[in-house]
């Protein structure tokens, strides 16, 4: 893979050029970005995928719900519907995509929607009767036809973007000179017990504007796990014979934290479907065992799988430090958007 990598390094020059002439081109205002009244935050990486998208908006929900009236706008990835979709009681993983729905199930007070063409999506939420405060904007940062006022970029602790390629040779959607359009980065999925000196390392890595803040984040795994009805301990999950299964970017944490000596695991791939034959080999795999999941693969597997064998691990992104500074500057936003979206 790493051969093939260095032969396809003429291609990623082609791929640079191009998103870079596209990004010149928004730059200039030759191709056109639409801006909108309302505050919208925008959440997304340079790179593809796992760097803890969901979790973010998540705590951004969490911050803002209990105050404004929140609306999160995803693109769906991966789903089996066209066009503009508002969440309601009929939806599910196939129609929004698993993150969206996830968004629906867990935050009954935010209104959610999917569209790949976002400027079309926000506009049908704008003319919704419940007039929207805020739109969370999830996995957008290379969607410049809207010009959101907040830009929030993450990347992984161990995978920076400042160490990173563009595709094919690497894993970059575009140049890492785009990072310069973020409002703040934060690096994510850190070792709680990241020392600062790593962190100032970290810092002259990334090579941040004088105006953009920079945060460090890890995943908090929850004390239990959880089914329709019914909790357990993750203390006691580890003593327990189970096959834990996971289709997400990079799940080896997630089995690392509930995991004993020689235990059954299923790896599938990021936002998988699960087919007929793929519930056949968990099935068969489990031999009645209870079954631990993430959150996005059970948003997926439930009702494919009886609900007292089936469980699933919540997770939250918690900032190492600086989070009442970093709360701050997103309600400060919120609270002034016109003012902060011309910096």
């Amino acid at each position: 893979m790493i051969l093939l990598r260095k032969i396809l390094f003429p291609f990623a020059l082609l791929y640079g050029f191009i998103t870079g002439i596209r990004n010149f081109l928004f730059d200039k205002g030759i191709l056109k970005s639409y801006s909108f009244d309302v505050p919208i935050i925008a959440v997304g990486n340079l790179s593809v995928g796992g760097t803890g998208k969901t979790p973010q908006i998540e705590y951004l929900i969490r911050l803002l719900s209990p105050t404004y009236k929140v609306a999160t706008l995803s693109r769906g990835y991966k789903r089996k519907s066209e066009g503009f979709i508002l969440a309601d009681s009929t939806s599910n993983a196939e129609i929004l995509g698993d993150e969206p729905f996830q968004f629906y199930k867990k935050f009954q007070n935010i209104q959610v929607a999917v569209d790949a063409n976002r400027k079309n999506g926000i506009e049908k939420l704008l003319s919704q009767t419940n007039k929207l405060e805020v739109i969370l904007l999830d996995d957008a940062f290379q969607h410049r036809k809207v010009k959101a006022g907040f830009y929030i970029l993450l990347t992984s602790y161990g995978d920076l973007y400042s160490d990173d390629f563009i595709l094919p040779t690497g894993n970059l959607r575009e140049s890492r000179a785009g990072a310069k359009r973020a409002n703040l980065v934060i690096v994510t999925k850190c070792p709680a017990t990241l020392s600062s000196d790593e962190q100032t390392e970290i810092q002259a890595k990334l090579n941040l504007t004088s105006t953009q803040e920079l945060y460090f984040s890890c995943i908090d795994y929850d004390e239990s796990v959880f089914s329709e009805g019914k909790s357990i301990k993750a203390s006691e999950v580890k003593n327990i014979d189970k096959l834990l299964l996971a289709g997400i970017a990079k799940p080896e944490p997630f089995f690392k934290y509930l995991q004993s000596e020689k235990e059954e695991q299923l790896v599938f791939p990021d936002h998988h479907y699960f087919s007929e034959k793929d519930l056949l080999e968990i099935e068969n795999k489990a031999q009645g065992k209870i079954i631990i999941t993430t959150e996005k693969d059970f948003v997926r597997l439930k009702g494919s799988i009886p609900k007292e064998q089936l469980f699933y691990l919540p997770i939250r992104s918690s900032f190492l430090s600086a989070s009442e500074k970093f709360d701050k500057t997103i309600t400060d936003y919120v609270e002034t958007p016109a003012r902060l979206s011309k910096n």
